[in-house]
């Protein structure tokens, strides 16, 4: 079977970049826990790996929703809902990737590229909420 590395899903440009990152920290969590000690494999891997896509898919949910239209109050704070969503996943997931390296579930190399990546993630979503604030403050009338 063959295993795709993090690196090979790097998308297009256009995308945005946190959801590139999260995809990429998805793809690693998939790598590393897929040699994961069966005691493991139902509790600790299953978390990380649903987190992991959690936090992608409430990135996507937030960037598709259209903040500039009529309701555009109602669809900002559901747009903050689920960018704050996807902030508690990733911490969740650092801290579950800590408590699987404590446990022996994985390397404590794989713990420190999976608490980078986690850690990326974390600072491209505070400065899309930060980047979402300023334009909403300009765009009041």
């Amino acid at each position: 079977m063959q295993v795709f590395r993090h690196a090979s899903l790097t998308t297009p440009t256009s995308e945005l970049h946190i959801i590139t990152k999260a995809k990429d920290l998805c793809a690693y969590v998939l790598t590393t826990t897929e040699k994961s000690p069966k005691r493991f494999r139902f509790t600790l891997v299953v978390r990380m790996q649903n987190l992991a896509f959690d936090l992608i898919e409430q990135s996507y949910r937030a960037n598709e929703i259209y903040t500039l239209g009529a309701n555009r109050e109602a669809a900002t704070a559901r747009r903050l809902d689920l960018q704050h969503s996807a902030l508690t996943s990733v911490k969740l997931l650092a801290y579950m990737a800590l408590l699987a390296r404590e446990q022996g579930c994985i390397l404590p190399r794989q713990y420190e590229h999976i608490a980078q990546l986690a850690s990326d993630c974390q600072n491209l979503l505070g400065a899309w909420i930060i980047s979402d604030a300023k334009r909403s403050q300009a765009k009041k009338p």
